[in-house]
C-alpha cells in the first residue's frame, strides 16, 4: 500500500475452537475443547509507504477460546480445553516507511483462554486448561521517517483465565 491520505490498518486473525454463550437463565455449561492441529497461524506481511494518516497491524491466534455470561439464579460452569498443536503463532512482519501519523502493530497468540462473568449467587466453576503446544508471537519492524509515536507489542500466552463474579445486592 502506497500513498493513501488517511489511515491504513489491517488485521489477521487464526482460530482453532472459539465458543462464546451468553443465557439469561438457569444455566449448566459443559465445554470441551480439543485442539490437536499441526498449526494455527496468523501471519501479516505488509509493506507501507508514504502514508498521510496513521498505520495499525494487529495479528492474531488462539487455539481454544471459551466465554460465558450468565445472568440466572444457578449456573455452573465445566470448562477443559486442551491444546495440543504444534504452533499457535502470531507474526506481523512490517516495513513501513514515510508515515505522517502514528504507527501501532500488535501481535498475540494464546493457547487456552477462558473468561466467565455472571451475577448468579449460586455459580459453581471447574476450568481445567492443559498447553503442549509451543506458543509463539513476532513482531519484525522496519521503520523509517515517523511523523508521530510507534508503539509496538507482542505476547505468547499459555493459558488465560479470567473469572467475574458479581452481585446485583438481590
Amino acid at each position: 500500500m502506497h500513498g493513501a491520505h488517511g489511515d491504513v490498518a489491517g488485521q489477521s486473525v487464526a482460530g482453532g475452537n472459539v465458543i462464546d454463550i451468553t443465557t439469561m437463565n438457569d444455566t449448566h455449561v459443559l465445554n470441551n475443547q480439543y485442539n490437536k492441529s499441526t498449526t494455527i497461524d496468523s501471519t501479516i506481511n505488509a509493506r507501507i509507504g508514504d502514508i498521510g494518516g496513521s498505520v495499525g497491524y494487529t495479528s492474531q491466534s488462539v487455539c481454544n477460546s471459551a466465554g460465558v455470561s450468565t445472568d440466572p439464579t444457578t449456573t455452573a460452569v465445566r470448562s477443559n480445553q486442551e491444546c495440543h498443536s504444534i504452533d499457535p503463532s502470531s507474526t506481523v512482519n512490517a516495513k513501513i516507511y514515510n508515515i505522517g501519523g502514528d504507527i501501532g502493530l500488535a501481535s498475540s497468540s494464546v493457547g487456552n483462554t477462558f473468561e466467565e462473568d455472571t451475577n448468579a449467587p449460586n455459580a459453581p466453576l471447574r476450568t481445567n486448561q492443559i498447553n503442549s503446544s509451543f506458543v509463539h508471537s513476532t513482531v519484525n519492524a522496519n521503520l523509517s521517517n515517523v511523523g508521530g509515536s510507534v508503539a509496538a507489542t507482542s505476547s505468547a500466552i499459555g493459558n488465560n483465565a479470567q473469572i467475574i463474579h458479581y452481585s446485583t445486592g438481590n
